[in-house]
C-alpha cells in the first residue's frame, strides 16, 4: 500500500449554480491528502498537469489506482506512463474498488460541504484547505489504530486540562492538554 495512490474527482455545486470539479490525490498508506485541486472543467491535460504538481522530480507512487472515467484520456495515461508509475483502473461501475478515496469523499460531504454553501471556487479551496488540515492532524481513523495521518503523541496528564479548539470553522474540534493560563 505504500507505493500506492488513488485519485478521483468530485463535483461541488455553488450557490450560483456552477458545478466545481475537485480532483483528490489520496496516499493509501496514511490516508493523507497528497494533492487537491479545483476547476470549472477538467481535461486530460488539466488533470495530468495535476499529477505531475502532486509527484514532483522523482517522488511519483508505482501504482496509481483509478476508474475509467473518461477524463482520463491519452494525454493523461502518457503522462502516467512516461512518470513510470503502472495505471490500476477499477471495473466499470464498480466504486467500491477504490474505497479509500471514495470514503473521503463521503467524509469531506458529510462532515463539511452538506453543512456550507459554497460560493464561488476560492470559497471551496479555502473549506477544503481547513478541512485537510484537521483531517491529517485531528481526525482519527479506525484502520490506523485511531491515529491521524500524521501522527500524533499522546499527551500525559501534566501537561494540563482537556480543552476543545474549533477546527474548521466550528464544524470540527480537537482536543489539547494545556496549562492554566
Amino acid at each position: 500500500m505504500k507505493d500506492l495512490v488513488s485519485i478521483d474527482f468530485f463535483v461541488v455545486p455553488t450557490i450560483r449554480n456552477t458545478v466545481l470539479f475537485v480532483f483528490l490525490v489520496l496516499a493509501q498508506d496514511r490516508r493523507r491528502v497528497v494533492h487537491f485541486n479545483i476547476t470549472k472543467h477538467p481535461t486530460a491535460e488539466w488533470t495530468a498537469q495535476q499529477l505531475v504538481e502532486a509527484f514532483p522530480y522523482d517522488t511519483a507512487p508505482k501504482y496509481l489506482l483509478r476508474d475509467r472515467d473518461s477524463i482520463y484520456g491519452q494525454v493523461f495515461q502518457n503522462r502516467v506512463k512516461n512518470m513510470g508509475t503502472k495505471e490500476v483502473k477499477i471495473a466499470p461501475r464498480s466504486p467500491w474498488q477504490s474505497p479509500y478515496v471514495e470514503r473521503l469523499i463521503g467524509s469531506i460531504r458529510r462532515e463539511c460541504l452538506d453543512h456550507i454553501i459554497v460560493l464561488n471556487e476560492r470559497h471551496l479551496r479555502r473549506i477544503l484547505t481547513g478541512y485537510f488540515d484537521y483531517y491529517h492532524r485531528y481526525r482519527t481513523h479506525l484502520s490506523l489504530d485511531s491515529d491521524c495521518p500524521e501522527s500524533r503523541p499522546i499527551q500525559p496528564e501534566e501537561m494540563g486540562k482537556v480543552i476543545a479548539l474549533l477546527e474548521v470553522g466550528g464544524f470540527h474540534h480537537h482536543y489539547e492538554r494545556r496549562k492554566a493560563a
